[in-house]
């Protein structure tokens, strides 16, 4: 089915439309300044923040645009590696690197504060490895074992999984405090549309390390929010919309115009006049969910017990699977409109 039609309020938000008309009607009186004052929002959920900031760089868009949204708190950002001598980054020291561009991105945009921020592994673990209490992994139990805040948690992933799969081997209670967002998966067959059949090539965060999405899929408990290849890829732009939307936003806008002219150059070959920025839809359905009964209620979805995960990366059904969302398509719209808008916002 498509999106239910009432989703799980936050427990601390409770506000319905008919107690809400005083307030628009308050907002009607406001000067304009007023006005904007009172429509800045303040956290109603907090995301940690997982991706390879030194592969690809639709993870550092990503990233800027979850710091410039004020919906969220994020207590936490981690690095993570991608392949191992990946043509995105060869260095054996991938999640070290991550670390040092979203150091770049804060001083870019002069934050005031700093959200925590570690590097995970530099690769994958052994597959049958014993789960170590790394950094990454110890922050991300004690964030989710919180007991001082009632502000729901998301898990943004936007490549490996790795660092989640360690914290839920060593402990697997974290898995009900929190809901996984991930790019990341091979096509759904079923959800294809008539007659176009799935890719059977490798699904690039699939295969980061593949025994880590088999641990959070196969072995915990933890909601899945998934956005699988055929819709990460729906979050396509063009070069002429990049420049003209980033163009407002100063020094940024020039960073992250020149990350990706970093692929092209390592890539050496003509991709046309687009780029996917996949990692965005962790924007969409953390930062800009509805007012009213939060959800991502742009964006269309499926709700399907989750699959187990075979060693050849594919899905086996799994009737008796947890709950889990297959997101159809994203609302490409709002997203871009949305960090052009906060980019620029950064700039002044």
């Amino acid at each position: 089915m498509i999106r239910p039609k009432t989703a799980p309020t936050s427990p601390h938000i409770s506000v319905s439309r008919r107690q809400a008309v005083s307030g628009v009607a308050a907002l009607c009186s406001l000067s304009l300044v007023g006005e904007a004052a009172a429509l800045t929002a303040t956290p109603r959920q907090r995301v940690i923040l997982d991706n390879d900031f030194s592969g690809d760089p639709d993870g550092l868009f990503q990233l800027a645009h979850h710091l410039a949204s004020p919906s969220v708190e994020i207590p936490l950002v981690i690095g993570s590696h991608i392949h191992v001598k990946d043509f995105l980054d060869k260095s054996r020291t991938q999640a070290d690197n991550a670390v040092a561009r979203v150091n770049e991105v804060y001083d870019m945009m002069k934050l005031a504060q700093r959200p925590k921020t570690v590097a995970g592994y530099n690769a994958a673990p052994a597959k049958d490895a014993k789960p170590q209490p790394t950094e990454a992994a110890r922050l991300i139990i004690a964030e989710a074992m919180r007991t001082d805040t009632k502000l729901p948690l998301f898990y943004a992933a936007g490549a490996g999984l790795t660092e989640l799969a360690e914290a839920l081997k060593l402990e697997p209670g974290i898995g009900k405090k929190m809901k996984l967002v991930w790019i990341g998966g091979y096509e759904h067959a079923d959800l294809m549309p008539a007659g176009i059949p799935p890719r059977r090539d490798s699904e690039y965060n699939t295969t980061i390390n593949l025994a880590a999405v088999q641990t959070v899929f196969n072995d915990s408990d933890i909601e899945i929010w998934q956005v699988p290849r055929n819709v990460y890829r729906q979050l396509n732009i063009s070069y002429a919309e990049l420049f003209a939307g980033l163009a407002p936003a100063g020094k940024l806008g020039t960073y992250l115009i020149a990350q990706l002219e970093r692929v092209m150059a390592a890539i050496k070959a003509n991709l046309g006049e687009t780029y996917i920025l996949g990692d965005s839809p962790l924007v969409t359905l953390t930062a800009l969910q509805s007012s009213f009964d939060p959800d991502s209620s742009s964006s269309a979805y499926t709700i399907r017990p989750t699959p187990r995960v075979t060693d050849n990366a594919r899905y086996e059904v799994n009737p008796t699977g947890r709950p889990m969302r297959v997101y159809l398509n994203i609302d490409t719209r709002m997203t871009f409109a949305d960090m052009f808008a906060k980019l620029a916002a950064t700039a002044k």
